[in-house]
């Protein structure tokens, strides 16, 4: 039976994140007053890449991604499964790593300056995840998911400040506008494309999926936040989800890019003000 989960997680999740990707340039296409590409287009993208030859800088240039979508692929499960987030956080950040060392194996100045961003991203949005694990642990006593959202009030009631964060720092994990530092999807830009610079064919496609993932995740973290044992709250946890997706496609439209100092000064201080206080009030009057 936990198989078949495992399978199911594995093949759906990134079927619906290609389809959040999807509508995702939709909306955004509509913004820009375009009418954009079907939803299905990232899905006809990395199609193509897979048939695509890919050009291998050196092996472990290829290796590194492949990694780093194992361990995105397992912390999917975990959260999913309603495991444990903390350890889901810790694999989420050693899948980020490889990614970066991914980046460090090419020769290439861009992608070695786009590694270097993508560790100040994960400067800037890993205190907040691991703040969320401590909040979401103080509700029900348990770093395990499935604990949490059986729980009779919403972590959201508790952890409001957290939440906010958590919704700011995600425009960092989904390299999004204005902090979209470590790599560009227009290659006129200053780093061309970044840490994915050298990357092409199915390495690339591998990458794309990995974000799909990712998206799906993210996501995921924010319906903890809502869901309770209460079927009725886990419609308002989908809304919420919905909502909060649509806010970063909103904010990556509206903004440009911000320079790293800036970017990485922001997340601690929201961090710090929202995120340490709520979780310093919680666990005095918990």
């Amino acid at each position: 039976m936990i198989a078949l989960e495992i399978l199911a997680i594995i093949i759906l999740t990134p079927l619906v994140g290609g389809l959040l990707t999807g509508a995702d340039r939709v909306i955004s296409a509509r913004m820009q007053g375009r009418k954009g590409p079907p939803v299905l287009q990232p899905f006809y993208d990395v199609f193509k890449l897979f048939q695509k030859e890919s050009i291998e800088v050196n092996t472990m240039h290829r290796f590194y991604v492949y990694i780093s979508i194992i361990f995105v692929i397992f912390t999917v499960i975990i959260v999913l499964l309603g495991g444990d987030v903390l350890l889901a956080v810790f694999a989420l950040t050693l899948g980020s790593i490889f990614f970066v060392l991914g980046g460090y194996a090419s020769n290439s100045p861009y992608s070695l300056i786009g590694s270097e961003r993508e560790l100040l991203q994960m400067m800037s949005y890993e205190p907040m995840l691991l703040l969320a694990s401590l909040g979401l642990y103080y509700v029900n006593n348990s770093f395990y998911i499935k604990d949490i959202i059986s729980g009779d009030t919403p972590a959201i009631l508790f952890l409001p400040g957290i939440f906010a964060g958590f919704v700011f720092i995600l425009t960092f994990k989904l390299r999004k506008s204005p902090v979209d530092l470590s790599m560009s999807h227009h290659g006129h830009q200053e780093i061309v494309k970044g840490i994915t610079t050298e990357y092409s064919g199915k390495d690339l496609a591998i990458i794309e999926i990995t974000h799909w993932y990712e998206t799906v995740l993210v996501l995921a973290f924010v319906y903890i936040f809502f869901a309770v044992k209460d079927p009725v709250s886990h419609v308002w946890a989908v809304l919420a989800c919905v909502v909060v997706y649509f806010l970063e496609i909103l904010v990556d439209n509206g903004s440009a890019r911000v320079k790293w100092q800036l970017a990485l000064k922001s997340s601690w201080i929201v961090t710090g003000i929202v995120g340490a206080v709520n979780l310093v009030v919680i666990s005095l009057f918990r």
